[in-house]
């Protein structure tokens, strides 16, 4: 019975090794179907994520170049109106001058004061006793020379001026849009607040503002009236801020530390270039010391060049080859920062 019951349990278990080979035979290749499926669609779904993310850096670098393409066009436009600008600065009109130099005269009366002034002018030469020649000569120097040298002189004197205060009304504005104010008021603080020639020049940017301009237009043109780089760097600080976006109080706290870098700069170069500038005025001022003190000592010797017509010749042509020695001095130890 035992036997029997062996060989029976032997039997079955040998039946379901078979069974379970046979089947395992069977599902083998199903499973390894299985598998690869599972295998292709994990592939599958890390390619779609590596695709995700390759497409996110693509669209990203995409964005960062036609932001970078953006940035360079409006570049590329400030660089153009800035040499405008500086043309402007350095040759600007007559019209334009006045307007810089803060007067606000009509081209019509300029020309009356400049008539008046070379009338004045020649009139005094005339009553000094002076040769008839050199009449004619102070009409021409008090009518065109005098005014526009006024002018010159004003308008340097409003830009440096400007130069003092615009880093300090800079900071003002960076401190008003750290604390939260928007750009117009700070301007406006500016327009109130601040001394000549700045407070004049950003109430223009607030009319301007006032009669439809937004204010990157508005404070470009502010070297229209304020022949200077500073002004334009403002300008441009302002427009690139407004198109690319950034931070406005770092922006204009940067541009009020490189104005008064170049500020120092400026002084120190003054202070080196005085030796040179020493040295040209007593050169300069040489040959009329000397003719002077010949002068004093034998007055007979240099009266030929003011009684003959050879003296005079002789003094017109030393009096253009001294102007032309000045001027290139001049134009050597002027160093622009």
């Amino acid at each position: 019975m035992f036997g029997i019951d062996s060989t029976v349990l032997i039997f079955i278990i040998l039946a379901g090794t078979s069974a379970g080979a046979i089947a395992y035979a069977l599902m083998f290749n199903r499973m390894s179907a299985e598998k690869q499926v599972g295998k292709r669609l994990e592939v599958i779904k890390a390619a779609e994520s590596d695709r995700a993310v390759v497409k996110a850096a693509r669209d990203k670098m995409n964005e960062a170049a036609k932001r970078r393409k953006s940035l360079q066009d409006t570049l590329k436009d400030l660089d153009e109106k800035q040499k405008t600008t500086t043309r402007t600065i350095k040759s600007p009109p007559l019209r334009i001058q006045i307007r810089q130099a803060g007067l606000t005269m009509t081209m019509e009366r300029f020309y009356v004061y400049s008539a008046i002034c070379g009338v004045v002018l020649g009139l005094l030469v005339f009553v000094a006793g002076a040769p008839l020649f050199a009449v004619p000569a102070a009409v021409l120097v008090g009518g065109l020379g005098l005014p526009r040298w006024f002018i010159s002189f004003r308008r340097a004197r409003r830009v440096k001026a400007f130069l003092n205060e615009f880093p300090n009304a800079l900071d003002v504005i960076v401190r008003a849009v750290k604390s939260g104010l928007p750009l117009n008021d700070g301007i406006r603080l500016i327009a109130n607040e601040a001394a000549e020639p700045v407070k004049s020049e950003f109430r223009r940017i607030v009319d301007a503002q006032q009669m439809g301009l937004s204010i990157p237009d508005a404070a470009s043109r502010m070297p229209e009236t304020m022949p200077c780089a500073e002004a334009g760097f403002f300008g441009i600080v302002i427009q690139i801020q407004a198109q690319a976006g950034g931070n406005l109080s770092e922006a204009l706290g940067n541009l009020s530390r490189v104005l008064r870098d170049r500020k120092k700069m400026k002084a120190k170069v003054q202070a080196l270039s005085m030796e040179a500038k020493a040295s040209a005025a007593i050169i300069g001022a040489l040959p009329f010391i000397v003719a002077f003190l010949v002068y004093l000592t034998s007055p007979n010797y240099l009266m030929p060049l003011f009684t003959t017509s050879t003296g005079h010749l002789v003094l017109g042509v030393s009096a253009v080859w001294m102007s032309f020695g000045i001027l290139v001095m001049r134009r050597m130890m002027n160093i622009e920062v």
